[in-house]
């Protein structure tokens, strides 16, 4: 059911052979040369799958997500989308925060019209008005479509970020913790929304969660992170230590999810991992 991660020690610069539909080849960084925070980190994302990377803060965990959005550079490895390298932001990826990142003197319609149009900016006013409010209902926040973000909680700015995430309808979402300022029954709810646009769609997603039945809910595969860490035998960087394969069936839910068969044995390696396992040895 779990199978190691072998570590690669050359990353490649041109567009790997194997049909993956994003592929990450000995990514590293270091603030501090001989310290990097995690190296040889390499893994691939078919087309359409759902991947969750856990592990405990300070790993790198965001910093890769933030690489693979182009908002940050790597010290080293190469990404690559669709069989090009990866170089800076673009449209074809969705970014969610654990931030909202609204923009405050834009109403909720506003914010996510501003995306919409810079996706499609040959679109009239209409149709990117009927697109946004599509987008907002998904959310159930049609009542506050024309509401500013101070006028907002922040569990329901952190779903306007995702209607706007979802909007722009990207080849690749990636989610940091976009789930972490809902109360429980909206968490629920979204994560149940976010199960039925991928299956619809086929949309490939990255997410970080620190939680682990969510990473048992939405993932297809669960990327274990480990700490950098001083040990007897000199540092050690962070990186994948193991990728876990969901073995319980696609269709599931959150109300049926701890009634299944090998729930609780996935539950417990996580957890194992996460509290003996997780640092670097």
């Amino acid at each position: 059911m779990w199978s190691e991660v072998g570590v690669r020690t050359a990353p490649q610069r041109e567009a790997p052979a194997m049909d993956s539909f994003l592929k990450i080849e000995g990514l590293a960084k270091a603030f501090q040369p001989a310290r990097p925070v995690f190296a040889d980190v390499s893994f691939a994302l078919a087309r359409g799958e759902f991947v969750c990377i856990i592990g405990h803060s300070g790993c790198g965990k965001t910093t890769i997500l933030n690489v693979l959005a182009g908002l940050d550079q790597a010290s080293a490895g190469h990404v690559f989308m669709d069989g090009r390298e990866l170089r800076g932001p673009g449209l074809e990826r969705g970014v969610v925060f654990q931030g909202h990142a609204l923009m405050p003197w834009l109403t909720v319609r506003q914010n996510i019209a501003f995306a919409v149009k810079s996706r499609w900016p040959q679109w009239g006013r209409a149709e990117v008005d009927a697109h946004v409010r599509k987008f907002v209902a998904l959310v159930g926040l049609l009542p506050a479509i024309d509401r500013k973000p101070s006028e907002l909680s922040g569990g329901m700015k952190q779903r306007v970020g995702i209607a706007r995430a979802f909007a722009i309808q990207p080849k690749m979402l990636l989610l940091d913790e976009p789930f972490g300022a809902l109360d429980a029954l909206t968490r629920g709810s979204i994560q149940d929304e976010l199960l039925a646009i991928v299956r619809q769609t086929q949309q490939t997603v990255f997410m970080i969660t620190h939680d682990v039945d969510e990473a048992i809910l939405l993932a297809d595969r669960i990327l274990l992170m480990r700490n950098s860490a001083d040990t007897p035998g000199g540092y050690k960087p962070g990186g994948i230590a193991e990728v876990v394969v969901n073995p319980l069936p696609r269709e599931r839910t959150r109300a049926g999810l701890h009634h299944l068969d090998g729930y609780y044995d996935l539950r417990n390696h996580i957890v194992d991992f996460l509290v003996t396992r997780a640092l670097a040895h």
